[in-house]
């Protein structure tokens, strides 16, 4: 098995904000909104916990505009292409961006209906108080879905997912897609990470050939 290789925490250029999204997320974006709102009840508020420039809320937005969508992120670029995104697509009325760390997210507790979050955790050097936030600001109800990367398991894997899903990008988009696979964790350590921060009623799935999925259903 690879061993893990941390990333920076924050993609916090303005090179690394527009070239993060001028990579093509539609396929894996369009499915984690759709499995998002899967889980989601038809109305109520909804937390995106490291939203980049805001892809998913607006995916969502476009499906059920019941919802309303606070969505954060530590990096101010991410979050300045993000507000962009946002007017274009002309949800500015329903997703509220704003500057958050996802280790201590600045919202009470049993606050939100849905809580969700793509592919942050292979950033975080210890991804527990993240989770333990998330279960925190949600209802006891509340639907979850966090998702992200799974590591290979040796180099040819790695590199086979990055001609797979990279390989028509530039060479800094490949760099930053290798480096997050070689960030991510393994579907061990995210059931273990699962039990000891106590997340209620979630199942954990492998939802892709290189991704794993936290769900629970709105009750």
């Amino acid at each position: 098995m690879l061993q893990r290789i941390l990333e920076p925490e924050v993609m916090d250029t303005w090179e690394d904000a527009v070239e993060y999204d001028a990579m093509d997320f539609t396929e894996v974006n369009t499915a984690f909104a759709g499995r998002a709102l899967e889980l989601a009840p038809r109305e109520g508020l909804v937390l995106d916990v490291g939203t980049g420039t805001a892809r998913i809320p607006i995916l969502m937005m476009q499906r059920n505009r019941r919802l309303k969508i606070v969505a954060t992120d530590y990096s101010e670029n991410m979050l300045k292409v993000g507000e962009m995104n946002v007017l274009a697509a002309g949800c500015s009325d329903r997703i509220t961006l704003q500057f958050g760390d996802a280790k201590g997210i600045q919202f009470p507790d049993h606050h939100f209906d849905v809580v969700i979050s793509n592919s942050l955790v292979h950033h975080l050097p210890d991804p527990r108080p993240f989770l333990g936030e998330m279960e925190r600001v949600g209802k006891p109800n509340s639907a979850i879905l966090i998702r992200d990367l799974i590591r290979p398991a040796d180099t040819t894997q790695l590199e086979k997912l990055v001609q797979q899903y990279a390989g028509a990008c530039n060479d800094y988009q490949k760099k930053l897609f290798r480096d997050s696979l070689l960030a991510a964790l393994t579907l061990e350590e995210v059931q273990d990470l699962v039990v000891e921060t106590g997340l209620r009623r979630t199942a954990l799935v492998r939802s892709s050939d290189r991704h794993w999925s936290i769900e629970r259903a709105w009750a």
